[in-house]
């Protein structure tokens, strides 16, 4: 039996009928580009994360890219963020000439050390933008109040986490990228909610800011050929919305079955040189990765199951403030211990929500063969 990190083939077999009859309607309508679909598709995604707004646009990239011009953001403003996630996460903030400013992780969570954020702010600071990585949502009640304190936007970067929540101190429970200004999602093929090509969008509670985002995805038009500001061209196409609106009817049973899965790893790897994912009690992880931190020799293991036929990833090998292209801010290695020690350890095992227990019974064992020969 095959073992992928993403089994996308297996989950599009089990809904192929509804897939095909979604694309096809797409296809006899002949409207491509916005159409009804999308709308479809965004009034449903709207009520799934249970926000007043969803804006449609090309990819997750785009997503953080327009909400960051919708904030009117001039450039060497400051915008704090993490050194570890996907480089999107800062190249927008670079491409518009803003100051990407680093704040070093959590090591249990791998997201951004709220208790360190305090310190970085300054007279130029003007957003946060926190990752929800791997599927487990930041420290956002804290997260709030130090934007409240300092007239501070949030963009929740929450691409990997669609379906996650957060409860707070008064027991409230929100999903991940509607606490904040904006929040951000790509609908890349791998993601927990993924379409066949790239898509991603822009949800917000705020009317004002949901009309900005609009214009600027759409040429900065709000009546076509009339062009009130500088905006991009980023649009969700309606063969992709199809996809997604029928795998969005599924997205709280994924998600159930990667938390069963992870629940399965979890049981199989009780191994003194690895942990296991953290689970804070008031959030709920839905494992777009499930990632362990080895104690030794990551790569080695990596290398060992690889030659079984198992496939891992390390995500991310060098944190973002030592890439090449972002030496230029003047970080240095040492800056972040965490995030640079994490990029040393970390492991992301398959996960997708077709993963059965034989599958992980091979993956776990052949680390746990790898782990007792070398003990």
């Amino acid at each position: 039996m095959e073992i992928r990190m993403v089994d996308l083939a297996t989950q599009y077999a089990n809904i192929k009928e509804e897939i095909d009859n979604k694309i096809q309607e797409v296809i006899h309508s002949t409207i491509f580009i916005n159409g009804p679909v999308v709308k479809e598709f965004a009034t449903n995604l709207a009520n799934f994360l249970d926000v007043k707004h969803v804006i449609p646009c090309g990819n997750g990239t785009d997503a953080l890219q327009i909400a960051l011009m919708a904030l009117d953001l001039k450039p060497g403003d400051e915008v704090i963020t993490t050194p570890f996630t996907f480089v999107a996460t800062i190249e927008t903030i670079a491409l518009l000439q803003l100051k990407p400013v680093f704040v070093d992780v959590d090591y249990k969570t791998f997201n951004v050390d709220v208790n360190q954020i305090k310190d970085k702010i300054t007279s130029r600071t003007r957003a946060i933008l926190p990752v929800h990585l791997f599927g487990l949502c930041c420290d956002m009640e804290p997260l709030q109040q130090i934007a409240q304190d300092h007239n501070l936007k949030i963009i929740e970067d929450a691409a990997q986490a669609i379906g996650a929540n957060y409860t707070n101190t008064n027991g409230n429970t929100s999903m991940a990228g509607t606490m904040g200004d904006f929040g951000t999602f790509s609908f890349f093929p791998s993601k927990n909610l993924g379409c066949y090509g790239d898509g991603g969008a822009i949800v917000t509670n705020n009317s004002e800011l949901a009309e900005k985002a609009q214009i600027i995805a759409k040429h900065g038009s709000k009546v076509k050929y009339y062009h009130q500001i500088v905006g991009v061209n980023s649009r969700l196409d309606a063969i992709q919305a199809a996809v997604l609106d029928v795998k969005l009817k599924y997205l709280k049973s994924y998600n159930e079955h990667r938390i069963e899965a992870a629940d399965y790893y979890d049981k199989c790897l009780n191994i003194e040189t690895i942990t296991t994912p953290y689970r804070p009690k008031n959030r709920n992880h839905i494992f777009h990765q499930y990632t362990l931190k080895v104690d030794g020799d990551r790569d080695a293991i990596k290398d060992y199951i690889k030659s079984l036929g198992i496939p891992s990833m390390v995500y991310y090998p060098v944190c973002l403030h030592l890439q090449p292209a972002y030496l230029y801010l003047g970080y240095k290695e040492g800056d972040f211990p965490i995030a640079e020690k994490l990029s040393k350890e970390v492991l992301s095992l398959p996960m997708h929500s077709e993963l059965n227990q034989l599958q992980q019974d091979t993956i776990t064992g052949a680390i746990k063969s790898f782990s007792a020969s070398y003990a």
